[in-house]
Protein backbone atom coordinates (compact mmCIF):
# COMPACT_ATOMS: atom_id res chain seq x y z
CA UNK A 1 0.00 0.00 0.00
CA UNK A 2 1.17 3.68 -0.48
CA UNK A 3 1.85 5.15 2.78
CA UNK A 4 -0.77 8.30 4.17
CA UNK A 5 -0.24 10.79 4.63
CA UNK A 6 2.34 10.73 1.84
CA UNK A 7 6.03 12.49 2.96
CA UNK A 8 6.40 15.69 1.14
CA UNK A 9 9.13 18.34 1.52
CA UNK A 10 10.46 21.61 0.04
CA UNK A 11 13.71 21.70 -0.78
CA UNK A 12 16.66 24.38 -0.98
CA UNK A 13 20.12 25.19 -0.94
CA UNK A 14 21.06 22.61 -3.45
CA UNK A 15 23.26 23.80 -6.34
CA UNK A 16 21.31 24.25 -9.17
CA UNK A 17 22.97 22.61 -11.60
CA UNK A 18 24.47 19.02 -9.55
CA UNK A 19 22.67 15.94 -9.70
CA UNK A 20 21.01 14.99 -6.45
CA UNK A 21 19.17 11.79 -5.47
CA UNK A 22 16.58 11.79 -3.23
CA UNK A 23 15.73 8.91 -0.45
CA UNK A 24 13.80 7.13 2.15
CA UNK A 25 14.21 4.52 4.52
CA UNK A 26 12.83 3.68 7.74
CA UNK A 27 14.04 2.97 11.13
CA UNK A 28 12.71 1.34 14.12
CA UNK A 29 11.55 3.89 17.25
CA UNK A 30 12.87 1.38 20.11
CA UNK A 31 12.58 -2.44 20.40
CA UNK A 32 9.08 -2.77 21.46
CA UNK A 33 5.65 -3.85 19.71
CA UNK A 34 2.12 -2.03 20.47
CA UNK A 35 -1.28 -2.47 20.70
CA UNK A 36 -4.27 0.01 20.46
CA UNK A 37 -6.47 -0.09 23.50
CA UNK A 38 -9.88 1.08 21.67
CA UNK A 39 -11.35 2.14 25.59
CA UNK A 40 -8.90 4.69 26.12
CA UNK A 41 -8.16 5.64 22.18
CA UNK A 42 -4.08 5.15 22.79
CA UNK A 43 -1.53 2.84 22.02
CA UNK A 44 0.19 -0.03 24.86
CA UNK A 45 3.13 -1.84 24.45
CA UNK A 46 2.20 -5.06 23.93
CA UNK A 47 5.43 -6.58 24.25
CA UNK A 48 9.11 -6.90 22.70
CA UNK A 49 9.56 -5.97 19.26
CA UNK A 50 9.43 -8.70 16.27
CA UNK A 51 12.60 -9.36 14.58
CA UNK A 52 13.71 -6.77 12.26
CA UNK A 53 12.53 -6.44 8.51
CA UNK A 54 15.18 -6.17 5.72
CA UNK A 55 16.29 -2.61 5.66
CA UNK A 56 15.36 -1.32 2.44
CA UNK A 57 15.50 2.38 0.47
CA UNK A 58 13.50 3.96 -1.92
CA UNK A 59 14.36 6.11 -4.16
CA UNK A 60 12.37 8.98 -5.52
CA UNK A 61 11.56 8.04 -9.35
CA UNK A 62 13.03 11.83 -10.90
CA UNK A 63 16.17 10.75 -9.23
CA UNK A 64 18.80 11.59 -10.02
CA UNK A 65 17.79 15.36 -10.98
CA UNK A 66 19.13 18.43 -11.07
CA UNK A 67 19.09 20.78 -7.91
CA UNK A 68 17.37 23.49 -10.12
CA UNK A 69 14.41 20.52 -10.84
CA UNK A 70 14.14 19.60 -6.84
CA UNK A 71 13.97 23.01 -5.61
CA UNK A 72 11.48 24.56 -7.96
CA UNK A 73 8.25 22.55 -6.44
CA UNK A 74 7.22 20.27 -3.45
CA UNK A 75 8.58 16.64 -3.55
CA UNK A 76 6.79 14.01 -3.10
CA UNK A 77 7.21 10.64 -2.34
CA UNK A 78 3.27 9.53 -2.91
CA UNK A 79 4.93 6.32 -4.97
CA UNK A 80 6.29 4.82 -2.31
CA UNK A 81 4.53 1.37 -0.95
CA UNK A 82 4.88 -0.18 2.08
CA UNK A 83 4.32 -3.83 3.28
CA UNK A 84 4.54 -6.19 5.58
CA UNK A 85 5.18 -9.00 3.15
CA UNK A 86 8.59 -10.46 4.22
CA UNK A 87 8.92 -12.35 1.06
CA UNK A 88 7.97 -9.47 -1.01
CA UNK A 89 10.32 -8.65 -4.61
CA UNK A 90 8.63 -5.67 -5.73
CA UNK A 91 11.23 -3.76 -3.84
CA UNK A 92 8.65 -2.05 -1.45
CA UNK A 93 9.64 -0.80 2.45
CA UNK A 94 9.13 -3.94 4.32
CA UNK A 95 7.74 -3.14 7.93
CA UNK A 96 6.39 -4.99 10.55
CA UNK A 97 3.18 -3.99 11.84
CA UNK A 98 1.91 -2.56 15.36
CA UNK A 99 5.79 -1.20 14.98
CA UNK A 100 7.09 2.26 15.44
CA UNK A 101 9.08 4.01 12.83
CA UNK A 102 10.70 6.79 12.16
CA UNK A 103 11.09 7.29 8.40
CA UNK A 104 14.29 9.21 7.02
CA UNK A 105 15.00 11.64 4.42
CA UNK A 106 18.45 11.14 2.63
CA UNK A 107 19.75 13.67 -0.23
CA UNK A 108 22.48 12.34 -2.20
CA UNK A 109 24.90 14.49 -4.03
CA UNK A 110 26.20 12.70 -7.33
CA UNK A 111 29.77 13.51 -6.94
CA UNK A 112 31.06 13.40 -10.97
CA UNK A 113 34.54 13.04 -10.35
CA UNK A 114 36.28 9.70 -11.11
CA UNK A 115 37.49 9.09 -7.29
CA UNK A 116 33.87 9.75 -6.04
CA UNK A 117 33.73 6.64 -3.62
CA UNK A 118 36.65 8.38 -1.80
CA UNK A 119 34.15 11.40 -0.90
CA UNK A 120 31.27 9.06 -0.51
CA UNK A 121 30.65 10.17 3.62
CA UNK A 122 30.59 13.72 2.75
CA UNK A 123 28.32 13.78 -0.29
CA UNK A 124 24.82 13.06 1.78
CA UNK A 125 23.09 14.09 3.95
CA UNK A 126 19.84 12.77 5.84
CA UNK A 127 17.00 14.32 7.61
CA UNK A 128 14.93 12.91 10.40
CA UNK A 129 11.86 14.87 11.27
CA UNK A 130 10.35 13.21 14.31
CA UNK A 131 6.94 14.63 13.44
CA UNK A 132 6.79 11.89 11.49
CA UNK A 133 7.10 9.14 13.08
CA UNK A 134 4.35 6.28 12.91
CA UNK A 135 3.07 2.91 13.71
CA UNK A 136 2.71 0.90 10.86
CA UNK A 137 -0.55 -1.19 10.81
CA UNK A 138 -2.59 -3.13 8.70
CA UNK A 139 -6.12 -2.27 9.79
CA UNK A 140 -6.69 1.22 10.87
CA UNK A 141 -7.28 1.10 14.79
CA UNK A 142 -9.44 4.10 15.04
CA UNK A 143 -12.28 4.52 13.42
CA UNK A 144 -11.46 8.46 12.58
CA UNK A 145 -8.16 7.70 11.03
CA UNK A 146 -10.45 5.50 8.88
CA UNK A 147 -12.45 8.31 7.58
CA UNK A 148 -9.53 10.83 7.53
CA UNK A 149 -7.79 8.38 4.78
CA UNK A 150 -11.44 7.75 3.01
CA UNK A 151 -11.96 11.44 2.88
CA UNK A 152 -8.35 12.07 1.52
CA UNK A 153 -8.13 8.99 -0.43
CA UNK A 154 -8.42 10.05 -4.42
CA UNK A 155 -9.47 6.03 -5.15
CA UNK A 156 -11.48 5.99 -2.23
CA UNK A 157 -14.86 7.35 -3.34
CA UNK A 158 -16.50 4.54 -3.03
CA UNK A 159 -16.87 4.40 0.20
CA UNK A 160 -17.33 8.53 0.68
CA UNK A 161 -21.29 8.85 2.18
CA UNK A 162 -21.36 12.55 1.28
CA UNK A 163 -19.64 15.47 -0.62
CA UNK A 164 -15.84 15.38 0.30
CA UNK A 165 -16.50 19.62 0.72
CA UNK A 166 -18.64 18.35 4.10
CA UNK A 167 -15.22 16.29 4.89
Amino acid sequence: RRMFPTFQVKIFGMDPMADYMLLMDFVPVDDKRYRYAFHSSSWLVAGKADPATPGRVHYHPDSPAKGAQWMKQIVSFDKLKLTNNLLDDNGHIILNSMHRYQPRFHVVYVDPRKDSEKYAEENFKTFVFEETRFTAVTAYQNHRITQLKIASNPFAKGFRDCDPEDW
